[in-house]
């Protein structure tokens, strides 16, 4: 490989995967790649090598864990829910506007309460990949809806979302890129959430 080798983040990202769970050839193929990209970063120095290592690593947790049985004990708001993914769908979407959208449902029990939980991700601003969701009433209020939200997302993710309180009460949920990645690692999400960031430019 000449000294002109490029690959771009999201290409090293699927070589990195490829080294996982691909079949044996592919897998010792992209190995081979993947440590020579590593090689070629630690020539540019510790900074660059750390970058690329971190890239390679989302790149081999992709679709390493699966939602299948699924439980998690987590804290929000000083309260602690237990977790139990029951069923989950990922599919893409064309807004009204013509813009294509990610929309994830997970069905799960968060502290005794059974629901139906969707996020739809769009592309905002300077092409920022951000989902949305919006609290219910039913069944206890918004509130409560909200944190069970947070709760699920948290134990999915590793990563609490924002809440933004309106001021005709409703209250929206905002996920931001780290929790794609989250989702990112789920093999059922994996495929999906993959083909909206190839097709909406990263």
């Amino acid at each position: 490989m000449g000294r002109a080798t490029r690959i771009s983040r999201e290409g090293l990202k699927h070589a990195a995967w490829l080294s996982v769970h691909a079949s044996e050839d592919q897998r010792k193929l992209a190995a081979e790649f993947v440590k020579y990209i590593l090689q070629r970063a630690e020539e540019k120095g510790e900074n660059v090598r750390n970058k690329v290592e971190k890239v390679v690593e989302k790149g081999k947790a992709k679709g390493s864990l699966t939602l299948e049985g699924f439980e998690k004990k987590v804290e929000v708001n000083g309260r602690e829910h237990m977790v139990k993914v029951l069923g989950w769908s990922a599919e893409l979407e064309e807004s009204e506007s013509g813009k294509l959208l990610l929309r994830i449902k997970i069905t799960a029990d968060v502290g005794g309460v059974l629901c139906d939980y969707t996020i739809t991700y769009g592309r905002y601003g300077k092409n920022k990949a951000l989902g949305y969701t919006t609290a219910k009433a039913d069944p206890d209020g918004r509130e409560a809806d909200a944190e069970r939200f947070s709760a699920l997302i948290k134990a999915l993710t590793g990563k609490e979302p924002k809440i933004r309180r309106m001021k005709d009460g409703s209250i929206i949920i905002k996920c931001c890129k780290a929790h794609l990645d989250g989702f990112r690692r789920y093999a059922e999400l994996a495929d999906v959430v993959e083909k909206w960031l190839e097709e909406t430019g990263r």
